[in-house]
């Protein structure tokens, strides 16, 4: 599974592997991505800080970290992405950038990190458990650890299926619930669940216009009725973790 995490650009070939470099403005999905890491921007430390990426894939969320002000390490397995994450940091003139070639399984770092991030890579750990271990021995006492991934069914989707399929990915169901539990047993103090942005938003628009037709009430009380419905439904749903060491 892992050979075709490393071998993936190749076997996608030229043409996508062009768009996976472009990403995210390349992706029909580029508005929520620009969303996304707009709201983890919003949710880890302050600039200056040292900030992990984990599973960067092409870069272009760890030149976007750099170019708000954090030092930033860009980690992949594969050195074709590094590569493409190497020509992403010249594109944005990234300051306080640099990128490793290694596994996020089993990492080691002599300094601490202040935050690290998985944005949508985490699910495809083969031992994800693993995978937080090193974020855990990575961060200093008290750093944040963000998590954006897929929730239950995203494993049976079409999509999954079909990249498990022809390239030899993992493709794994990774709800908040699941990171929740193995960061307990790691040994982190704090989680927290954010529902996913796009959908939050999405659906809170739906619900507003239908509110403000028939009783009037005032958004804010929608949204947070909105949260406590997500929050409720046992962290299925995928979506934003905020843990802490």
């Amino acid at each position: 599974m892992k050979q075709g995490e490393i071998d993936y650009l190749k076997n996608i070939g030229a043409a996508e592997a062009q768009l996976a470099y472009g990403k995210p403005f390349s992706y029909p999905t580029c508005s929520k991505n620009l969303v996304d890491l707009g709201i983890i921007m919003a949710l880890l430390p302050t600039p200056p800080a040292r900030l992990l990426d984990l599973g960067c894939g092409t870069g272009w969320t760890s030149a976007f970290f750099a170019r708000r002000g954090y030092h930033v390490t860009g980690q992949d397995i594969a050195p074709d992405m590094l590569e493409f994450a190497e020509r992403n940091r010249a594109r944005y003139q990234a300051q306080n950038l640099d990128f490793v070639l290694s596994d996020y399984e089993s990492l080691n770092f002599a300094e601490p990190f202040d935050c690290a991030v998985f944005y949508d890579s985490l699910h495809h750990a083969v031992d994800e458990r693993a995978a937080l271990q090193s974020a855990y021995r990575a961060l200093r006492p008290g750093g944040i650890l963000i998590t954006h991934e897929p929730g239950v069914g995203h494993a049976d989707s079409a999509d999954a299926k079909r990249a498990m399929e022809l390239y030899g990915v993992t493709e794994r169901d990774m709800p908040p619930a699941h990171i929740r539990d193995l960061c307990r047993a790691i040994g982190y103090s704090r989680f927290e669940f954010l529902p996913d942005p796009a959908l939050t938003l999405i659906s809170t628009h739906q619900l507003n216009l239908a509110s403000l037709t028939r009783f009037y009430q005032p958004v804010w009380r929608r949204l947070r009725d909105l949260l406590r419905l997500f929050n409720d439904k046992e962290l299925r749903h995928g979506g934003l973790c905020v843990i802490t060491k």
